[in-house]
């Protein structure tokens, strides 16, 4: 490979994604050590990488007034699902001998840096993987809010999806075996379509900043090694 087809990456991971097979409410170590060996050898690469992780296997926000707990605390939760997440991610790269900075949109000195976009992006260009936080520190924004802020903010090439799907299609492929896949989308198109990409918070936000989104399935081991040599895999979420 002549080199990296990226030389700075945003990678959006799930809450989910970090259960593997395992029971719902619980880090998978395993499943957590398959991406950090890919990322790790992604960082040998020489790409630049910031990382956004969900908290979703941990504690989702936004439960209904009836269960007690109210939206604002309830994101709030979730957000800080998300640190615990980033600290366990955190933990597996070093043991790679990967150099890591967690940063949070809330503060938690103890434990992670405050974001501050020009030290992000610091910390980016003297090697290390930037692992953000607590989302965008807001409630009512998801986390796939935060990946676009922050791709956006940091300059990222791409904002890398992971999904459990291997791209997006034009209607849900689960209920439509005969569902299209795109190779190529664009944002107009997603959001028209309600094609459940990101939110469409999200989606704008790559939109008005033309930043390419790729959707790609996280499940089939070396994907995200394959996007970096600019093989086509997933789906390519771009302007007209």
């Amino acid at each position: 490979m002549a080199g990296p087809a990226y030389k700075r990456i945003l990678l959006k991971l799930s809450g989910e994604a970090l259960e593997g097979d395992g029971e719902a409410g619980c880090i998978d170590f395993d499943a957590l050590g398959a991406v950090c060996d890919e990322v790790a050898e992604a960082h040998r690469l020489g790409v630049e990488i910031g990382l956004v992780v969900g908290g979703g296997n941990i504690y989702r926000g936004g439960k209904k007034l009836e269960d007690g707990v109210d939206k604002p605390t309830g994101d709030y939760m979730g957000m800080l699902a998300t640190v615990i997440n980033a600290l366990a991610i955190q933990a597996c790269l070093e043991k790679r001998n990967v150099a890591t900075r967690v940063m949070t949109a809330i503060a938690m000195r103890p434990v992670a840096e405050p974001y501050i976009r020009r030290r992000a992006t610091r910390h980016l260009e003297k090697g290390r993987v930037v692992i953000f936080g607590a989302g965008t520190g807001n409630p009512f924004f998801t986390t796939d809010t935060a990946a676009a802020l922050r791709a956006n903010e940091i300059g990222a090439d791409v904002l890398m999806k992971a999904t459990k799907v291997d791209g997006v299609y034009d209607e849900d492929p689960v209920v439509n075996k005969a569902a299209k896949r795109y190779e190529t989308v664009d944002y107009n198109t997603v959001l028209a379509k309600d094609l459940k990409v990101m939110d469409a918070t999200a989606i704008s936000l790559c939109r008005e900043h033309r930043l390419p989104i790729l959707v790609f399935n996280l499940t089939r081991r070396g994907n995200i090694l394959r996007a970096l040599r600019g093989e086509s895999i997933g789906t390519i979420v771009k302007g007209e």
